[in-house]
């Protein structure tokens, strides 16, 4: 059975949902807004069902402190993330990296001892409405199996890119494995199979049991070519595991003929001719854009067990 939610029932929900585990009024804001938000642009498992996973994640009960500064220049800063979970973390360090970059043109922001960061295109899409090029980076723990490989070894290794444009900037994000460790949770939680080819148990055979799953290892996309991305994003995590690189366009043009020109781009990419049976070629992004204006007057819908399951967090129950 599912359950239908206003966007104002969905929002209260979460949040009742996140204070009813420790979270104090602006903290269960800021969690609540960033899954709502993924499931307004159709990323259910991102969505509410993620408040589930802060709840029973083993970090979320070893204490937390506050983000603390370890080094800084004025274009840059690394953070020890306080044990925060990354929803939260990376909230902030977006806000500090826009900061910089638009005081001094360019910035790098770096967060060490974070955990569940959620939807990169969130952060991406602040920075690209703060008139800035953004670049979000993550070294997520092991759970993906390398080109070959029988256990894993690397993250999901997600990558975003944000671009300012006169409207809703242009965001891509897109993780490095076959499929993202949240839909593998969430699939694990109802019960529902994995596709073929994207996943092995802890025996190293295929499978799409999404609970044996998380005892094996997620492939990555595209074989070599997704190795090698995931191999990249976790060099890069060697100095920072979660990595925001922000810029004005304006050190080379100005912001608003960058802007025309991306839209010129789009506009010719959008009007090349289409093969047979293809009614669109869509922009990335532009589909989770449409889905967001849709359900934001439409509402959402969740499955029963995950709506009785924030239910209960709100109350102050256990699940």
């Amino acid at each position: 059975m599912r359950v239908h939610l206003s966007v104002a029932d969905a929002r209260d929900l979460g949040e009742r949902a996140m204070r009813g585990i420790g979270y104090d009024a602006e903290e269960a804001r800021i969690l609540t807004d960033h899954v709502l938000d993924a499931a307004l642009c159709g990323y259910e498992y991102s969505g509410l069902p993620k408040l589930l996973n802060v709840a029973e994640h083993p970090r979320h009960q070893a204490g937390r402190r506050p983000l603390r500064m370890l080094k800084e220049t004025s274009v840059s800063v690394l953070f020890d993330g306080g044990h925060q979970n990354g929803m939260l973390g990376m909230y902030h360090a977006t806000r500090a990296v826009i900061e910089r970059a638009s005081a001094h043109g360019f910035a790098l922001v770096g967060v060490n001892n974070l955990w569940m960061s959620g939807r990169s295109a969130y952060y991406v899409e602040m920075a690209a409405r703060a008139g800035l090029i953004g670049i979000h980076t993550v070294a997520a723990p092991p759970m993906v199996a390398p080109a070959g490989g029988a256990r894993a070894a690397l993250g999901t290794n997600p990558i975003a890119f944000g671009f300012p444009l006169e409207g809703d900037p242009l965001v891509i994000d897109l993780g490095t494995s076959a499929v993202m460790g949240t839909d593998l949770q969430f699939r694990a939680r109802l019960g529902i199979p994995l596709p073929e080819g994207v996943a092995l148990d802890e025996h190293g055979r295929p499978t799409t049991d999404a609970r044996a799953a998380r005892r094996g290892a997620i492939l990555p996309f595209g074989g070599h070519k997704g190795y090698a991305l995931a191999l990249a994003l976790h060099a890069l995590g060697v100095s920072a595991e979660y990595l925001f690189i922000a810029y004005q366009p304006d050190l080379f043009v100005p912001l608003d003929d960058y802007r025309r020109a991306l839209a010129k781009e789009i506009a010719a990419i959008k009007a090349t001719p289409r093969q047979e049976g293809v009614g669109e070629i869509r922009i990335p992004g532009e589909r989770a854009y449409r889905e967001r204006a849709r359900l934001t007057r439409e509402g959402i819908e969740i499955d029963q067990p995950i709506h009785d399951a924030l239910r209960a967090l709100a109350e102050g129950r256990s699940v």
